[in-house]
């Protein structure tokens, strides 16, 4: 077995491999931040590895394999630590490191292609509170529910090793290492081999901004990760451009095609890039995602990304000064929808007043701010991103932030009428966008998700507090209504009372129907498969109303969707041209929200009527031949 390690701040570096699993050890930094120490288990092999040049190491143990524990012993440190490109850390952060074999699981997806954008239903879900058992054994065996509902491609939250029984992932420490709490590495590629047999793809979520707090020893081995420049919310920002940045590129550029090789996933989903800072030439999102496609040797790939600061740029061609992303989550889409549907409009979501123009605007163009004034921030907002493809832009009514990072972490048919939340699915899943779901939303899961992580008390302390903190900033809530909607991250209840309850599946069938014949019709309808925004064309009808033309041809007509928020509305006058059936054609129903099968009160639009419009309803219309 081969090892090497960066670890430019020392002059010697030993791997210890072999023995028991070692006891641990408190010892307290100067920066105030507690690191365990690993001590040496009795019965290991030392070997010294050979200084390369450049701050690497290597060695090899021959009596090292698969199954074998390991850590680095540092000159000048006590005890062992964790290999900072570690496959599996059985025991956690703290504990030894683990050799995989990596080619030991015998893959059965040999003729699978892989996933490209265009036609993906995306799956948000946390592996954690997916299922009771929060494992990828007990995820593999709801895969075949998401597949028959129209789900094609899953989005993994963080799984990157972190610390603690619980968590969002979101503050990895080891980048190699799937976390031990969801099972071994095996088991999700266990889970990625069944998703593939059943037709859907898989992505992973990825944190390439700062490393979590708790559990870093990566500072042991090198001070260049950190950026000297920048700082993030969450801590340190990554050195992608500064002083020694070449071997830190090297590393998350390594773990990008680690996951796509190794995993046989189908891209990445990077967090918050608005936080990845790089002013070299070569920007290091450009670098990753071409590793993505350089890994999946010759599979079709997608690289989404989440960016606050909706620069388009990242979404265009590198020859045109882009970096090559596929697609970027759209939460302008969701914040005009959201205060739509609830009324409420305040912190973040006072940038908006969920007008139909508004909701024609994400639908048609993707980010609302392209770039100008924003009052609540005082700043432009955004860059140009008209010209781009509709696909591009991934929308939702809930994801994890959304639900997670607003009071009670509720879900949004508790904040909506169920007529609304109907209309509105229908806008998500048949508009030319790329749609996602949060998991659970499919069958109206009534599990809060709230936000939680298992730290040690004294960062416990300081996380309820900044959760609390930051729900006042909603100014309709006081600072005993904050109390009330942030449970304490760290109690193991909060973490239980998000997972999903999957009877509800069963007890709710009318929810299920609606997106899965939602997601029929986006299938098999060859005007809504085309996701052809140049084709759409909007019309605001009234203060809750709009529709939207989706222009075909002469063979397949067009498609009409009435959106009506509001009051049952009766189209006199008509003046709007967009309604008109096309020459010698008639609108006939096509889809309805309303339907008794969804719970509805009935669409209340038959044949030949198609001017009059149910109130908390989408109507979806196609034409004909008289």
């Amino acid at each position: 077995m081969d090892f090497r390690v960066w670890a430019p701040r020392r002059s010697r570096v030993e791997v210890v491999a072999g023995g028991p699993p070692a006891p641990l050890d408190l010892r307290e930094l100067e920066s105030g931040r507690r690191l365990r120490r690993i001590l040496p288990p009795s019965g290991a092999e030392t070997i010294e590895l050979t200084a390369e040049g450049d701050g690497y190491f290597r060695g090899s143990s021959p009596g090292a394999g698969a199954g074998t524990r390991y850590g680095f012993r540092l000159e000048g440190e006590e005890g062992i630590y964790p290999d900072p490109a570690s496959r599996s850390q059985p025991d956690g952060p703290h504990g030894l490191s683990e050799v995989v074999d990596p080619a030991g699981y015998s893959w059965r997806d040999e003729g699978w292609k892989g996933a490209g954008l265009a036609g993906q239903v995306i799956y948000e879900l946390h592996v954690g509170t997916f299922t009771h058992d929060g494992t990828w054994s007990a995820a593999i065996e709801k895969l075949p529910l998401l597949a028959e509902t129209g789900i094609t491609l899953l989005e993994v939250m963080p799984v990157a090793e972190f610390p603690g029984r619980f968590g969002w992932g979101y503050d990895g420490v080891n980048l190699f290492a799937p976390t031990h709490l969801y099972g071994t590495p095996d088991d999700f590629r266990r889970f990625v081999d069944a998703a593939h047999g059943l037709g859907m793809g898989v992505l992973l979520d990825v944190v390439y901004n700062h490393f979590g707090p708790d559990g870093n020893y990566i500072e042991l081995f090198s001070g260049d990760y950190k950026s000297a420049e920048h700082k993030t919310d969450w801590g340190d920002a990554i050195n992608f451009h500064g002083d020694n940045c070449g071997p830190v590129r090297e590393f998350f550029i390594a773990n990008a095609g680690y996951w796509v090789d190794e995993f046989h996933l189908d891209g990445l989903r990077l967090d918050a890039v608005q936080a990845i800072f790089d002013e070299s030439k070569d920007h290091i999102l450009a670098a990753l995602q071409r590793e993505v496609r350089r890994a999946a040797l010759g599979r079709r790939t997608i690289v989404l990304v989440e960016n606050e600061l909706q620069q388009a740029m990242s979404l265009r061609d590198c020859e045109r000064g882009g970096h090559g992303i596929d697609a970027a989550w759209n939460d302008d889409f969701h914040h005009a929808a959201r205060v739509a549907m609830t009324g409420h409009a305040d912190y973040y979501f006072g940038d908006y007043r969920g007008t139909p123009q508004e909701l024609i605007s994400a639908t048609k163009w993707g980010y609302l701010y392209q770039g100008q004034w924003n009052h609540r921030q005082q700043r432009c907002r955004g860059s140009a991103g008209i010209g781009l493809a509709a696909g591009q832009f991934v929308a939702f009514l809930q994801n994890h932030d959304q639900v997670g990072n607003t009071p009670g972490g509720k879900r949004i048919q508790y904040l909506t009428s169920p007529g609304r939340l109907r209309a509105m699915t229908a806008l998500l899943l048949l508009g030319p966008g790329t749609p996602l779901l949060f998991q659970g939303e499919e069958f109206g899961a009534s599990a809060a998700f709230h936000y939680f992580a298992d730290h040690e008390t004294e960062m416990s302390e300081l996380v309820r507090r900044g959760r609390t903190q930051s729900m006042r900033s909603f100014r309709r809530l006081s600072e005993e209504d904050a109390r009330d909607l942030v449970p304490d991250p760290s109690a193991p209840e909060t973490f239980v009372e998000s997972k999903l309850d999957w009877t509800e599946r069963e007890r709710h069938a009318e929810i299920v129907r609606l997106h899965a014949d939602l997601l029929r019709l986006r299938r098999e309808d060859e005007i809504f498969r085309r996701q052809d925004a140049e084709r759409m064309h909007g019309a605001v009808l009234g203060r809750e109303i709009f529709a939207l033309r989706f222009l075909g041809d002469e063979e397949r007509g067009d498609r009409l969707m009435v959106v009506n928020l509001g009051a049952d509305f009766s189209w006199v006058p008509s003046a709007e041209p967009l309604l008109a059936p096309p020459f010698q054609q008639e609108w006939r129903l096509l889809w309805s929200s309303e339907a008794p099968c969804y719970l509805g009160s009935g669409s209340g639009t038959g044949e030949g009527v198609w001017n009059w419009f149910p109130g908390h309803a989408t109507v979806v219309f196609t034409s004909q031949r008289n």
